[in-house]
């Protein structure tokens, strides 16, 4: 996936694989960008794969691969902004200067039912055929163990769709508060086939045995696929590379030998950029 501002239809669209997210908004803090990694930050400390160590967001592949599949957007204004709910009342709280001559609603923010908020956004992603955008939290607030990161409620937008005019938000519960800081990503977009077009149904009984077979080698493979990488963390949680070196094989990223393991327990080996 590609992410780049609007440009003629059919321009330098013949890179193989790559698909074009086009963009265009009001306010350019929004800075769209693919979701990165951020540490230390959101993500977790610089905290090495080795013992003693407690485990961070970024140890973990599967949430890695996750947290960078979308499109983060940041916080555009200059001072921050408080979202609380107090004695059952939505409290906003936040200075936005003067009403732009555009005649925008202002502040972007206001109540919507008894239970969520709104954001004006004023952003438009424009998706290639075939897909849609989905606005979803962004992954950082899964980390967030202050409970402050807004929780921007899933919306399934459609290719035709010109702009996101207003993002919706849950509120924080009583005593809580949301706050949107400058620079700070604060919600994602996903790019999502347009119809899901799959049906769930149980596995036959030869591929069942055939995938249980699958997990059972892996498992008795740990011993020697991961024996290298194997760490206790402060927590007593044991830890190694498998997960790790069979994604990076498969994906043709990883060397006939196991990665040294500075490269490994390093959040620069984890392919943020």
């Amino acid at each position: 996936m590609k992410l780049e501002s609007g440009r003629a239809e059919g321009d330098d669209q013949e890179e193989k694989g790559m698909n074009l997210v086009k963009f265009r908004m009001v306010e350019p803090g929004l800075a769209p960008r693919r979701t990165k990694l951020q540490v230390p930050g959101w993500a977790g400390a610089p905290q090495p794969r080795k013992d003693g160590s407690l485990e961070q967001p970024w140890h973990c592949v599967p949430f890695s691969e996750a947290a960078q599949y979308g499109i983060e957007i940041f916080y555009p204004y200059d001072n921050e902004f408080r979202v609380s709910t107090r004695n059952g009342q939505l409290i906003l709280e936040g200075d936005f200067g003067p009403p732009p001559e555009d005649n925008r609603e202002w502040p972007p923010f206001r109540p919507f039912g008894d239970a969520y908020y709104t954001y004006q956004l004023m952003l438009d992603l424009k998706v290639e055929p075939g897909f849609a955008l989905k606005m979803d939290a962004h992954p950082r607030y899964f980390t967030d163990v202050t409970n402050t990161t807004p929780l921007a409620v899933p919306a399934l937008l459609r290719r035709w769709w010109p702009m996101i005019y207003f993002a919706v938000f849950k509120s924080p519960p009583e005593g809580g508060v949301h706050i949107f800081r400058p620079g700070e990503p604060f919600a994602q977009f996903l790019i999502l086939p347009e119809e899901p077009e799959f049906e769930l149904q149980p596995m036959e009984d030869e591929e069942a045995a055939e995938r249980e077979l699958q997990s059972r080698r892996i498992y008795e493979s740990r011993s020697t696929l991961g024996a290298d990488s194997q760490w206790l963390s402060s927590t007593k949680t044991v830890f190694d590379a498998t997960y790790r070196r069979l994604a990076g094989a498969l994906r043709g990223g990883v060397p006939s030998c196991p990665v040294g393991e500075d490269q490994a327990n390093s959040p620069a080996g984890e392919d943020q950029d």
